[in-house]
């Protein structure tokens, strides 16, 4: 009877463990996996899609939550890349694709191309989050002291040469030029200052005017405003444009010169060459090297004799005219209104008797437009300068009403000045103000009392 007992109690808890794997081995079998819909590619621009790592989610084969998903880099080796001081453990967004569970995903590559693969980024589509957030890979530096100088590289060859944009800071940014050796007595112009987020090292945007191709990004550590760098005294003349008051406002280097009389090149410092320095400095030349300065050079008399008296080694100074000044027109834009939107839009000015509207904007009287000589270079921070004294970093739309009577509801919209574009002095240019845009604000507008501007040749149309 016992023994009996013993057996069955040993056969029904047999029965109930295989009840119970088989219970989880069902279970298991019947796991549901999320699936993946289509996949869309970013189409904003490079700067919009540019995202790091949160630390939060790990990179995947696939959406992650997906059948076959694996990981690429786990969480521990994102939170390592989200802490990175290198711009090379950035990501760049190309693709988004969301699950029939809500989860939006995108495709994203390191900018060192190391890591490859899809992370999760919440549960709205259109937006960087959760796994990763968009990066600010490079600072606008709009103040350094070299911004419209002229430099020269400081040392020629492979190594620091120009790039479409800092090293790592933009998707397959790339190499201008493998070598600046066959540019070195090249004249550069800074247009542009940027600083590298993480490694905070700063890059000049540099243009070349002899050689447009070699223009870019150049790290500022490789490019010197000394021009003896460039000069070589035996074989050289250096030539400098000065306006009225002696300063020079732009220069270059005259090389590959011919002694006077002879069809050889002047190897010593000396050497009379003013017959192959009058013929290779044009006024066409001239003018190409005054590019942005807001001078003219001509082949006046005295201009002609400073050229014809030149020897190898000697400064030439050449008298240039500063050009008319000019008022450019200012046009107004309004920015987007995200890092993914493309929602910008031209603002117009409005005069007594138009229709307001969100993108028509009150501005202030101005007794003066914005002037400098006409081709000369400005930069942000000057058009910057010119809005701040002249009331226009905040601007508003008129009072807009909708409906009538009793229902009749009045909204306006605030304006803020959010950034100015760098450009040249011209009336066939124009200077960029951009705007960040409010939400519609319930009331009357506080432009209401000085709606009546003029727009002559201050706007630009």
């Amino acid at each position: 009877m016992q023994s009996s007992l013993k057996k069955s109690l040993y056969l029904g808890l047999a029965a109930l463990s295989f009840a119970s794997v088989a219970a989880v081995s069902t279970n298991a079998s019947a796991k549901s996996y999320a699936k993946a819909g289509a996949e869309t590619d970013l189409t904003v621009t490079k700067d919009d899609t540019n995202v790091e790592s949160t630390g939060t989610n790990a990179l995947f084969t696939k959406p992650g939550t997906t059948k076959g998903a694996k990981v690429v880099a786990s969480k521990a080796t994102m939170k390592k890349l989200a802490n990175s001081g290198k711009s090379a453990d950035y990501f760049w967004a190309y693709r988004t694709t969301t699950t029939n569970k809500g989860a939006v995903y995108y495709k994203v590559v390191s900018m060192n191309g190391k890591y490859r693969g899809y992370v999760y980024a919440g549960k709205k589509a259109g937006e960087f989050s959760r796994g990763i957030v968009k990066a600010d890979t490079v600072t606008p530096n709009t103040t350094d002291a070299n911004i419209s100088k002229r430099v020269y590289f400081k040392a020629p060859g492979t190594h620091n040469v120009t790039w479409t944009a800092p090293k790592y800071t933009e998707h397959k940014a790339s190499k201008r030029v493998v070598n600046t050796k066959p540019f070195a007595k090249d004249t550069l112009t800074v247009t542009k200052a940027e600083t590298k987020t993480r490694e905070n090292t700063l890059y000049y945007y540099v243009q070349d005017a002899e050689h447009p191709s070699v223009s870019g990004w150049i790290y500022a550590g490789a490019v010197t405003t000394d021009d003896s760098a460039a000069f070589n005294d035996s074989t050289d003349v250096k030539v400098e444009y000065v306006n009225a008051d002696g300063k020079t406002v732009a220069s270059q280097i005259a090389t590959g010169l011919n002694a006077d009389g002879t069809t050889t090149a002047a190897t010593t410092a000396g050497t009379p060459v003013g017959t192959a320095l009058s013929t290779q400095i044009t006024a066409e030349v001239a003018n190409k090297t005054l590019a942005n300065s807001g001078y003219t050079y001509a082949a006046t008399n005295a201009n002609a004799a400073a050229l014809l008296t030149a020897k190898t080694g000697d400064t030439v100074k050449l008298n240039v005219t500063e050009n008319t000044a000019a008022t450019t027109p200012l046009k107004l834009v309004k920015a987007n209104s995200s890092s993914t939107a493309t929602d910008t839009a031209d603002l117009s000015v409005y005069s007594d008797g138009d229709t307001a509207s969100a993108t028509t904007v009150v501005v202030p009287k101005l007794s003066a437009g914005f002037k400098g000589a006409d081709g000369a270079a400005f930069t942000s921070a000057t058009l910057k300068a010119f809005a701040t004294d002249n009331n226009l970093t905040t601007l508003y739309t008129p009072t807009i009403t909708t409906g009538t009577g009793d229902t009749a509801t009045k909204t306006y919209y605030k304006y803020t000045l959010v950034d100015a574009k760098d450009g040249n002095y011209g009336t066939g240019n124009t200077a960029t103000l951009v705007y960040s845009q409010s939400d519609a604000i319930n009331g009357t507008s506080p432009a209401d009392a000085n709606s009546s501007t003029d727009a002559g040749t201050i706007w630009a149309k």
